[in-house]
């Protein structure tokens, strides 16, 4: 079951600019970076609980936030809902006919199982579902 807006992702041509601007701009609380290798991403995270704010930048020049950044300066990338049971949710959601990017979900960020919805599927509005470790099953 979908349980919350786990964050809401931001496509960043600069990490370092954005980290600092929402970190002394808007005074949010910065919880750290995290190379997510899979994914080929820099990501820094800003909770503002019970969601947080997500930087995305591409690691090493690229992958799918590079892709992205050629065609846009910057902007909101992707949603992420978290579930209970991830499993469960995209076998539930497949039934109603959503496309996935992958077969089943992955490792992500803070160890967290991640899987993404097609944009198409979605009103071209990327989602993530993620399930934190601590609720794996």
């Amino acid at each position: 079951m979908i349980t919350a807006l786990d964050h809401i992702a931001i496509a960043v041509p600069d990490l370092e600019k954005a980290i600092k601007r929402f970190m002394e701009d808007f005074g949010l609380p910065f919880e750290g970076t995290e190379d997510v290798e899979s994914a080929k991403t820099s990501t820094a995270f800003f909770p503002l609980p019970p969601t947080s704010i997500e930087l995305v930048h591409p690691l090493n020049g690229e992958g799918p936030i590079a892709k992205f950044l050629e065609k846009k300066p910057g902007g909101i990338h992707h949603l992420c809902f978290r579930s209970d049971d991830i499993n469960a949710d995209v076998a539930r959601l497949k039934e109603k006919g959503y496309q996935f990017l992958s077969d089943a979900p992955s490792p992500g960020a803070h160890g967290c199982q991640v899987i993404f919805i097609h944009p198409k599927s979605c009103d071209g509005v990327l989602i993530e579902i993620n399930q934190p470790a601590e609720d794996h099953h």
